[in-house]
C-alpha cells in the first residue's frame, strides 16, 4: 500500500526531533526512526524508567537532550546544533482528569510549549516538516458526528482547551509564516508501552493480570474512537514525508481513526473475553468535564494522504494484550490464555 512509509529511504539519515520522547507514541516512533536509519534526536523532560524508550535502551541509539518544552531558547539550541529537518512536537499533559485538577501546568505545556516551539521552527533555516499532534478532543462537543476537519474546534473544559488553542496556533504559523506545519486529531492512542494505568486499556488489561477486578472511572457509556499505536505511527511519518515535499499540505489538519464507536463498557468487555477473564467491572461513575461522545472521520486522510489503518480493533488489542502479559511477566497459564 501507497500509504504505509515506515522504511521509506526518505528518512536515512534525516535529522528527527522528537518531543515527548518517553511517551507512548513517541516511543513507537523513535523505533520506527532508528529502524529507518534517521539521525534522532529527543527532548526529554522526565526520567521514565519503565517507558519504551529507556526500557529497552533505544535512548541509548538517539541524541537527548534533558530540558523542558516550554524553554524556547534550548528549542532553538537544539533545532540549530542537530540541524535538524523533521519534527513532531508530541510533548504534552495528556491525561483529562490531571487537567481538570491541574488546568495551569496542562495549559503551560499544551498551549504555551506549542508556540515555543513553533516559534522556534520559525527561526530554523533547516526545518522541512513539522506535525503538531492536536486531538479529537479539540473539537469539543458537536451537534453532528463524526467529526470531520471542517468542524470548529470548541474545547470547554481544561485538556480540550489545551488542544483547541494548541491547534489553532498551528494553523496561525502556517497561515502567517508559511511555515510548514501539519496537524493531526487522532482519536483515543492504545498500545503496548501506555505507562497511564488509569487509561481503560492499560488498566483493565493490569488488572486482570494481577486477578483485580478492573475499575470503570465513569459510567462505561462514554463512546470513543480507539487507534492502535502502530497505525499511529504510520500516519505521522506519511504525514510529515508528504509535507516535506507538498506545500499545499501546510496547516491543514487530518483526522486519524478506525472510524468506529467504542463504548468504555464494550472495550472492557472485550478485553475480559480475550483474556478468558471472568472478573467482572467495578464502575465507579465519577467522570465529570468530559465529552460523552467522539468518533473521527478519516476520510481526508484517505483522499489526500492514502493512508488507511491496518490494525482492527481486535488485532490491535491482541498484540496489545500479548505486550503488557510480556511486560508484567504474566504466568504462563494466563500469558497463554486467549492467543489463539
Amino acid at each position: 500500500m501507497e500509504g504505509v512509509v515506515g522504511m521509506s529511504s526518505f528518512w536515512r539519515d534525516r535529522s528527527v526531533f522528537v518531543t515527548g520522547g518517553t511517551g507512548l507514541l513517541g516511543s513507537w516512533l523513535v523505533k520506527r526512526f532508528i529502524e529507518a536509519e534517521a539521525k534522532v534526536v529527543c527532548l526529554v523532560r522526565d526520567w521514565v524508567p519503565q517507558s519504551e524508550l529507556l526500557r529497552t535502551r533505544r535512548i541509548e541509539q538517539v541524541n537527548t537532550v534533558r530540558g523542558d518544552i516550554v524553554d524556547r531558547e534550548l528549542l532553538e539550541r537544539i533545532l540549530g546544533e542537530y540541524e535538524v529537518e523533521v519534527v513532531f512536537h508530541l510533548a504534552a499533559q495528556a491525561i483529562v482528569g490531571i487537567a481538570n485538577r491541574n488546568p495551569i501546568s496542562t495549559f503551560s505545556t499544551n498551549i504555551q510549549g506549542t508556540w515555543n516551539l513553533l516559534e522556534a521552527c520559525r527561526r530554523s533555516p533547516s526545518v522541512l516538516s513539522i506535525v503538531v499532534a492536536s486531538s479529537d478532543k479539540a473539537y469539543g462537543n458537536q451537534d453532528h458526528l463524526p467529526y470531520n476537519e471542517t468542524m470548529p474546534l470548541q474545547g470547554r473544559h481544561p485538556y480540550d482547551v489545551s488542544k483547541s488553542c494548541a491547534d489553532m496556533i498551528a494553523q496561525t504559523y502556517a497561515a502567517t509564516y508559511n511555515l510548514p506545519v501539519a496537524i493531526t486529531r487522532c482519536g483515543n492512542f492504545y498500545g503496548g508501552g501506555d505507562l497511564n494505568w488509569n487509561r481503560v486499556v492499560p488498566g483493565t488489561i493490569r488488572s486482570v493480570i494481577r486477578g483485580e477486578r478492573p475499575v470503570i472511572r465513569s459510567d462505561g457509556k462514554f463512546v470513543r474512537d480507539y487507534f492502535y499505536i502502530e497505525d499511529g505511527a504510520t500516519a505521522y511519518m506519511l504525514l510529515a514525508e508528504r509535507l516535506a515535499s507538498y506545500a499545499a499540505l501546510r496547516g491543514q489538519a487530518f483526522n486519524f481513526s478506525n472510524e468506529s464507536q467504542v463504548s468504555v463498557l464494550e472495550l472492557v468487555d472485550l478485553i475480559l473475553r480475550k483474556m478468558k477473564s471472568p472478573l467482572r467491572p467495578d464502575v465507579l461513575n465519577h467522570a465529570s468535564n468530559e465529552i460523552r461522545h467522539q468518533f473521527l472521520s478519516a476520510e481526508h486522510a484517505r483522499s489526500v494522504l492514502n493512508w488507511q489503518p491496518q490494525f482492527t480493533l481486535d488485532s490491535g488489542l491482541d498484540r496489545t494484550i500479548a505486550w503488557y502479559r510480556d511486560f508484567l511477566g504474566a504466568p504462563a497459564a494466563l500469558a497463554h490464555a486467549g492467543r489463539g
